[in-house]
């Protein structure tokens, strides 16, 4: 039996990066790009070495510009932590894996590092091929938790909750990670909203911007571990935003919804340092009459546009940067 699982890539429409602090987010799916994972049964556990994988390079240039845009990891780490952590979870919880093998290959058309949650779409589709493959069942509300786990704890990463609800959920979520009741629960409280409800969005990325979301976000969680005030109340004003995009989204007001977009990009940049080539995109895009924010760590910004001339604009003028916008696909 072959076994393909899929996860898509993910926006964050409101919200972030608040979900890393017991915060509020409104993320949606973008099946535009996945992760997709093959697995078979086999006589031995393979993990199959994918490009970016292999050590081996053209010349010393080939080698610099892969480390520059891919890092100096490639995808197989994370399959090994998906792995470990899910015979980890099974042990804990007393289920007995089948005495059989597996042949596991990987493959991601996620742009990298533009913060599109390329990372967990792969630990999430390996996650549900193990799923299927060992008859287990996990929680739905428990198994973002899980695949954080498998990045924070097992590599170190420092990441939210966000990217692997939505990837879990799909379609458009709410999600409230409210600390006592993620205490209680080891997990938010994650509520569905009907995709059809959402206005015109475009997502735009630069893929020579490469940089580890998880290094991105180091300053914020050095000033919000240290107790620093002036993070912690932009954090927590950021978080404010999902409650009022829910609103909006409930009543129609596309109005409203632009405007707490560009306000979540601004009450960030309170917080972080964005780099020049980023803050470029977000005034282009609001040049154009769209609004625009981060989808993620940066890299990648997402927004509301009015009309097809709005949006015609938006792909003349953010190509002239090397961006290439893009309509998300979210059912």
């Amino acid at each position: 039996m072959i076994i393909e699982s899929r996860a898509y890539a993910r926006a964050g429409l409101l919200g972030n990066p608040s979900d890393g602090y017991f915060g509020k987010t409104i993320s949606i799916i973008i099946r535009n790009f996945g992760a997709a994972v093959t697995l078979y049964e086999s006589p031995s556990l393979v993990i199959e070495e994918q490009e970016e994988d292999m050590n081996r390079f053209r010349s010393i240039y080939h080698l610099s510009e892969k480390v520059s845009l891919t890092g100096y990891y490639g995808g197989t780490r994370l399959l090994k932590a998906t792995i470990k952590k899910f015979c980890d979870f099974c042990e804990k919880n007393q289920i007995r894996l089948a005495g059989k093998n597996f042949t596991l290959h990987y493959r991601s058309s996620i742009p990298r590092q533009v913060g599109l949650a390329g990372s967990s779409a792969i630990v999430t589709a390996t996650i549900k091929a193990l799923m299927q493959f060992y008859d287990v069942s996990i929680p739905i509300s428990f198994l973002p938790t899980l695949i954080l786990a498998v990045e924070k704890e097992e590599l170190c990463i420092n990441a939210g909750l966000q990217d692997r609800v939505i990837q879990v959920y799909e379609g458009c979520v709410y999600m409230d990670f409210n600390e006592e009741y993620m205490l209680k629960h080891q997990h938010g409280i994650y509520e569905p909203i009907d995709p059809n409800k959402l206005p015109r969005l475009y997502l735009a990325y630069k893929t020579q911007l490469g940089k580890e979301s998880g290094k991105v976000l180091n300053d914020i969680r050095q000033g919000y571990d240290r107790g620093d005030e002036h993070v912690r109340s932009v954090l927590s004003e950021i978080a404010g935003l999902a409650d009022k995009g829910k609103e909006a989204l409930t009543k129609g007001d596309t109005a409203l919804l632009s405007e707490l977009i560009n306000h979540n990009f601004d009450l960030r940049t309170q917080i972080m340092n964005i780099s020049d080539s980023n803050k470029e995109m977000v005034r282009i895009a609001r040049e154009c009459g769209a609004s625009a924010k981060f989808s993620g760590s940066g890299g990648a910004i997402i927004g509301t546009y009015a009309n097809d001339e709005v949006l015609r604009k938006l792909i003349i003028r953010l190509k002239e940067i090397n961006a290439r916008v893009i309509k998300p696909y979210i059912l």
